[in-house]
């Protein structure tokens, strides 16, 4: 079911869609792909939203650096000095934190309307990037379809075509707040990673992956989240064909549980503490499921290299329950 939103400065109209099945309902946005809501219920069966957005299109247009439940793309997390090389050309990039290129830059996936088509129990999302926007070379044709299963699960498969080699890494930049309000730092997290990749001052990766043990990133047993998160995980289980748990999040007061699977190599832990108004720090918490961060200028890292005649696909399944 679709309803307006809004409409852009040129006219351009927003549409809403509203994806309803087993005792979940989300609700997205043609504007940014954004999840603007998702309620879930608690262990006595209340419905409430566990996803931070905006009631109305200007929220998302004043306050957009967050990107509240947006797609992100052409490259979710950062590219250092807004530049790569890729078979000897280097490509200069629009930056948009400091010198770097954050979630594709200020033009990217995430301010764009998609034209938007039902599926079976969800929606498929879809655009043309033409070769050069953002400064990534290119014609890239992309999809993201959002489909709810009879048991409530969110799940978010991508998939893109190019015409020239390129990068790509996509992802869903949704902050969780289980409780429905408040701080989430008193949620519990697990995550199935052992490494992770440490950064320097610009949260640009500032080395090999490092080993977990004996550090605040360790969440291989379920703990308590707090606060000053901004990290890359190296899940255990690397890239995988078909989606793999990674991490549980839960709210021991309402009971509600957050499991997310995905084919990814990595996650990215933000605990959102540079929130502004009208929202605050530390509100929700994002788990977004990529590549690694500047993985194009990191031969070590996972390639995330597509080429003409290849297929980008990348999933992500978010689970509910309550306990």
């Amino acid at each position: 079911m679709s309803e307006p939103f809004g409409t852009l400065s040129d006219g351009t109209p927003v549409n809403r869609w509203t994806l309803e099945r087993g005792g979940v309902r989300v609700r997205v946005l043609s504007y940014g792909g954004i999840v603007q809501s998702a309620e879930v219920p608690d262990r006595d069966g209340r419905r409430t939203d566990v996803v931070l957005g905006f009631a109305d299109l200007e929220g998302y247009l004043r306050h957009p650096e967050p990107f509240l439940g947006a797609l992100v793309g052409r490259y979710a997390n950062r590219i250092a000095g807004a530049r790569f090389t890729l078979d000897g050309h280097t490509h200069t990039l629009e930056a948009n934190d400091g010198p770097n290129t954050l979630h594709g830059g200020p033009h990217a996936f995430d301010k764009r309307v998609w034209h938007v088509d039902p599926v079976e129990h969800g929606v498929r999302l879809s655009r043309t990037s033409p070769d050069g926007e953002g400064g990534f070379p290119g014609r890239l044709e992309v999809s993201a379809t959002y489909t709810l299963d009879a048991q409530g699960a969110l799940r978010i498969a991508y998939e893109a075509l190019t015409d020239a080699p390129t990068v790509v890494n996509l992802t869903n930049h949704s902050y969780w707040n289980l409780a429905g309000a408040g701080h989430a730092g008193g949620h519990e997290l697990r995550i199935a990673a052992s490494r992770y990749t440490p950064v320097d001052g610009q949260l640009i990766p500032a080395g090999p992956p490092m080993d977990v043990d004996g550090t605040r990133l360790d969440f291989r047993a379920a703990r308590t989240v707090g606060s000053g998160y901004d990290h890359n995980f190296v899940l255990d289980k690397g890239a995988t064909e078909a989606p793999v748990e990674v991490a549980e999040l839960s709210d021991p007061a309402s009971g509600r549980v957050l499991t997310v699977a995905t084919t990814e190599p990595g996650l990215q832990l933000y605990t959102a503490d540079h929130l502004g108004a009208p929202l605050s720090p530390g509100a929700g918490i994002a788990l977004e499921t990529q590549a690694f961060p500047d993985s194009p200028n990191r031969p070590d890292f996972p390639s995330t290299e597509l080429r003409p005649g290849g297929v980008y696909a990348s999933e992500t399944v978010y689970r509910f329950s309550a306990r």
